[in-house]
């Protein structure tokens, strides 16, 4: 039982991340812009976070500035994308890439640190339960945040007045305009907060998955989080469900190369040699399930057109100059 609980609290870690950028651009992609940079504020705010906590002391002050640096970068995009009307897709790519190698460059003196690690909610009676007590009253506190954004965005979305409005101009920034609504302001709040998310989720890797800081230790996070927005058909729920599904993933291909087989000698024999399978891959083979698993449910959802276009902004990754 002890094991079960330990398993299920890393793949609460690991999913955690993938939840908070994932929801952040969820808002973004609602609002009709397309910010492949996710990947590269999720990589600043790591640094950023790390930086901050081990130059202060105080962890909340590393998560503080892990938002406050995505967002940051996230005005960058903004300006570019939104004021200056450059191509979506090729900003969020450089931007990435900008990300990449401007963290590498400021984490070198960080590297080989010890790091502070933001500390695990403690509430007398309920955390000491068997099993539950763990799980839902022991975790970190970015685990309680992705929650509580999952919810607040499903209910801004869906319940709120500016939640429809963001989600018209989605559908069509040129009717929204035509109806006086702001779109451009819509979409840098938007874009803001998809920014903060997206550096939150690095920060939880360099102060709570990880406590330190690598170079590149968002590892693909980033891509993952878009392809579960898709994989949601932008409804946060399914968003929440989608990043535990490949938060277990990514925890199942770790334990699955440190696993001992013996402990299956009494198991059943389709499950001993399955087991046993896995055991003899390469550990980059199972390395790769994460990023492997991302591609086929990209080519599954792919090939259901109705499905695609569902929930899909119409006006998603499209320029929008207003008249003059």
């Amino acid at each position: 039982m002890d094991i079960a609980v330990n398993i299920l609290l890393t793949i609460a870690t690991a999913a955690t991340p993938l939840l908070v950028a994932a929801i952040g651009e969820l808002v973004v992609e609602r609002s009709g812009v397309l910010n492949l940079g996710v990947e590269g504020m999720m990589i600043m705010g790591a640094v950023a976070g790390f930086g901050a906590s081990y130059l202060t002391g105080s962890p909340w002050a590393g998560l503080l500035a892990a938002m406050v640096v995505g967002a940051l970068f996230s005005l960058l995009f903004a300006v570019m994308t939104l004021s200056l009307a450059t191509n979506q897709v090729a900003t969020g790519l450089s931007l990435t890439l900008l990300g990449l190698g401007l963290s590498g460059m400021m984490g070198t003196g960080f590297v080989g640190l010890p790091g502070e690690r933001l500390p695990y909610l403690y509430i007398p009676f309920l955390s000491d339960l068997p099993v539950v007590g763990k799980l839902l009253f022991g975790q970190d506190p970015v685990f309680y945040i992705s929650i509580a954004l999952t919810a607040a965005v499903a209910w801004f979305l869906f319940r709120t007045r500016a939640g429809l409005t963001l989600r018209s101009i989605g559908d069509s920034h040129t009717s929204a305009h035509a109806l006086g609504i702001k779109v451009i302001r819509y979409r840098y709040l938007a874009v803001l907060f998809g920014g903060a998310c997206a550096g939150l989720a690095g920060g939880q890797l360099s102060l709570v998955y990880t406590p330190q800081w690598v170079e590149n230790m968002s590892a693909g996070r980033g891509w993952i989080a878009l392809a579960l927005v898709v994989f949601a058909s932008w409804r946060p729920w399914r968003v929440f469900a989608g990043a535990y599904i490949f938060g277990m993933i990514w925890i199942g291909q770790l334990h699955v190369q440190a696993i001992d087989l013996q402990q299956f000698a009494g198991a059943p024999w389709l499950l001993y040699k399955v087991m046993e399978l896995l055991k003899s891959l390469p550990s980059q083979y199972l390395a790769m399930l994460p990023y492997l698993a991302t591609i086929v449910v990209l080519v599954l959802i792919s090939r259901n057109k109705r499905l695609t276009m569902m929930n899909t902004p119409a006006s998603l990754g499209q320029p929008f100059v207003p008249d003059r």
